[in-house]
């Protein structure tokens, strides 16, 4: 089954929600939809949704990426995920978005052509999963707020955004907590906006608000760092930026500096290096979550099927498409009532798909 045209189109992504974190102001940023044809009339779709503080990459990197690696995979077999990905990995360093757009594309052909929905190709069976709903940083009255409207909406796990200000964090968890009773799980997520010693501090002092994790308190380079933070926390310490690929996962696992690790398609480089971190933290007993930046539904497709097929997946945090605008033309692959997500059974990725590339 070979691949006779690859195609892509730049998609405008506004926000629905004003969305802050600690790294950018707007965390909301446009992506570039991908279409791959093969010879036997099987289309696929991926989805590149970048951000720069975290992949390295830009729209027009993601453009220029693909303008490189298309010309490598022309003519090859579609099913050759591996070869394929050693293609790309040689043809290019980093660029994790730009390849997971082509890798979420080739699976969902190859799940179309096994007749299967995706999260069955890949092995698994049951097709729901929960996701909780995140609040981005803003004055804590606001968040608190927020995050009842999400509990009204559904929602029973909400992750909330810190990492700028330790004082306004605990206001603000203190007030969501609050509002939302003892009922409600509450992950944070730093994304790096820490010192060490204020990483402890925090968690610490969280304690009364019974947080169950943090993402990413200190930046992503510092492994000493997240160890130190890691002996000291009570709560479970995520790494996130840190592990982008099967290599940083050994690394961190080895140096005992997590308890958990974020996988994102975006940040891994697709389904193919995503399935190799989730095993090498499944080997050393370590569970995963998987997470999504500025996806649509496309992308939200995909990491919810690699979720629902991992029994490694403890967390799941899949709700970008609730914080921008959904894409005309783009319906399916799952439906959602409050948290709970259920993935569709049409093969690959369920998606029904009308747009002009």
């Amino acid at each position: 089954m070979k691949i006779t045209k690859v195609q892509y189109k730049i998609q405008e992504n506004k926000a629905s929600v004003p969305f802050r974190i600690a790294l950018t102001e707007n965390a909301t940023n446009d992506a570039v939809l991908v279409k791959i044809t093969t010879e036997s009339g099987i289309t696929g779709y991926g989805e590149a949704s970048p951000l720069p503080p975290i992949t390295g990459e830009t729209i027009g990197t993601v453009t220029a990426a693909l303008d490189l690696l298309i010309p490598l995979i022309m003519g090859k077999s579609a099913l050759a995920l591996e070869p394929i990905h050693r293609l790309m990995d040689t043809g290019i360093l980093g660029n994790p978005s730009a390849k997971a757009a082509i890798d979420i594309a080739l699976y969902d052909i190859s799940a179309k052509a096994a007749g299967l929905p995706l999260y069955r190709f890949l092995g698994g069976d049951n097709p729901v999963i929960y996701s909780d709903m995140t609040i981005g940083i803003d004055e804590p009255q606001k968040m608190a707020e927020m995050a009842e409207k999400y509990v009204k909406e559904g929602f029973t796990i909400l992750k909330v955004k810190v990492g700028l200000n330790p004082l306004d964090d605990l206001k603000a968890i203190k007030l969501i907590r609050k509002a939302v009773g003892e009922d409600v799980e509450i992950r944070l997520d730093a994304n790096q906006g820490y010192t060490k010693k204020e990483a402890v501090y925090v968690l610490n002092e969280m304690l009364k608000y019974d947080v169950d994790e943090i993402e990413q308190p200190i930046p992503y380079y510092d492994l000493d760092g997240m160890r130190f933070i890691t002996q000291r926390a009570k709560q479970l310490i995520v790494a996130d930026e840190s592990v982008q690929s099967p290599e940083d996962a050994y690394r961190f696992i080895k140096s005992e500096a997590c308890d958990m690790i974020n996988i994102k398609l975006m940040k891994s480089g697709g389904i193919f290096p995503a399935l190799k971190i989730n095993s090498i933290a499944e080997a050393a007993n370590m569970t995963c979550m998987v997470g999504c930046m500025s996806e649509s539904r496309i992308g939200i497709a995909a990491a919810a099927a690699f979720a629902a097929a991992n029994r490694n997946v403890d967390y799941v945090d899949l709700d970008s498409h609730k914080l921008i605008s959904e894409i005309e033309g783009i319906s399916g692959g799952f439906s959602q009532e409050g948290g709970r997500i259920t993935l569709s059974e049409e093969p690959g990725l369920g998606l029904n798909i009308n747009l002009d590339f």
